[in-house]
């Protein structure tokens, strides 16, 4: 029996692997089609993993491994979860040595497009909540439960996804799950389009916008060129080593709130790429090394919460519900966007990377750094972030407790 156990779990580690490359193949190549001069980019690797989780994931895994989906689900998860360290810490060191001169300086601006951001999405979610509620059978409570769930995957928020769980009850979780998994798909390919389409829109010369956005981060100062000892060629310990202390710092809670995973390693490496170095000890990649595991990590990331989204989406999908969370996609980007063009006047880059911090949206950062060819765009992901995890986090937290 353990025999058979053992080859079970090899041919299931084989099962995902093969799951793992193959979707990235294909993904990469749809996500390179390009029409009128807009593609899905990495996004192609989510929307094929959500297509393979809904049509052969589930069956396939299950008589591969007997039933067991228990192994399959915490495979998955592991993927995602490494998948998002490696993407997070890779950002945040190439941020780090603008970052602070950054926020300094456009302080106010950050603080107040994250807040705006997710108070339009809380809004708007609150909105559907009262008017919604009169047109289904479902109970106030089940109903709040999917709605909160909605915004939270409108938003990509995996936070606030968590913090939801955890005050609705035991009872409800599943109905949070749901909302969360059919609003998911729109909110990363949502934002990743948008993201494209507004500089065509508007016609930018993207040349002149990168120049501007050069200018802008160039003031933050970046650190001197000291001779320094690196461990490694590469720099794999020092990412390593942020990561674990990024780990730890977002493990830490306060009354039910925490960084996160997310929210720990892209804080650590900020400090990191700041300070460059402990004594003549380089704590800091390559460049070369930070591209390469930034873009792997945003893949993994994709790859694992597709697969496991689709497994579900189709069993509980409702077109009204995929309604809700366009809404909440669409809407805060909007209003996040004319407020940061017309009111704080900051330059069109700047304000699309403000953007897709304050939805919180790694993929659409990808996104926006490999049309754009710089990595000046990190920073102000990196300075709207934290402001829009926080605020999402209290707002589903306050909708479940007031509305």
């Amino acid at each position: 029996m353990e025999l058979f156990g053992g080859i079970l779990a090899v041919k299931a580690v084989v099962f995902l692997t093969f799951s793992v490359f193959a979707i990235a193949a294909v993904g990469y190549t749809i996500g390179k089609v390009t029409v009128k001069g807009i593609n899905l980019g990495t996004a192609g690797v989510f929307i094929v993993a959500l297509v393979y989780g809904c049509l052969l994931y589930g069956k396939l895994s299950d008589n591969l491994m007997a039933g067991d989906a228990t192994f399959a689900v915490e495979a998955l998860k592991i993927v995602e979860n490494m998948g998002l360290i490696f993407f997070v810490t890779s950002v945040g060191f190439i941020a780090g040595p603008n970052f602070f001169g950054n926020l300094k300086r456009n302080f106010k601006s950050y603080v107040l497009l994250g807040a705006v951001i997710i108070l339009a999405a809380a809004i708007t979610c609150v909105a559907c909540i009262l008017i919604g509620g009169q047109f289904t059978e479902l109970t106030h409570e089940q109903f709040r439960a999917i709605l909160v769930g909605i915004l939270s995957g409108a938003l990509t928020s995996t936070p606030a996804f968590s913090a939801s769980k955890a005050a609705v009850g035991a009872n409800l979780e599943a109905l949070v799950s749901v909302g969360y998994g059919i609003s998911y798909l729109f909110g990363v390919v949502g934002v990743v389009l948008f993201v494209q389409i507004v500089p065509k829109l508007m016609k930018a010369d993207m040349n002149a916008e990168v120049e501007k956005i050069s200018a802008k981060e160039s003031g933050g100062g970046r650190r001197k060129n000291l001779i320094l000892t690196e461990i490694d060629e590469f720099g794999f310990m020092a990412f390593s080593l942020a990561a674990i202390v990024g780990i730890l710092v977002g493990s830490l809670s306060y009354r039910n709130f925490s960084l996160t995973t997310t929210g720990g390693c892209l804080l650590t490496a900020l400090v990191f790429g700041h300070y460059g170095h402990i004594g003549k000890i380089s704590i800091v990649p390559k460049n070369s090394t930070l591209k390469m595991l930034r873009e792997l990590g945003l893949m993994l990331f994709l790859i694992g919460a597709g697969v496991s989204g689709g497994a579900k989406f189709v069993e509980y999908f409702e077109p009204v519900y995929f309604l809700y969370g366009a809404i909440m996609t669409v809407l805060p980007m909007i209003v996040g966007f004319i407020i940061a063009k017309n009111i704080l006047k900051l330059p069109l880059l700047n304000n699309l990377g403000s953007l897709t911090g304050g939805m919180t949206s790694t993929p659409a950062l990808g996104t926006l750094i490999n049309m754009a060819g710089t990595e000046d765009i990190a920073s102000a992901y990196a300075a709207t972030y934290p402001i829009a995890l926080i605020a999402v986090v209290l707002a589903s937290q306050l909708i479940i407790l007031f509305c």
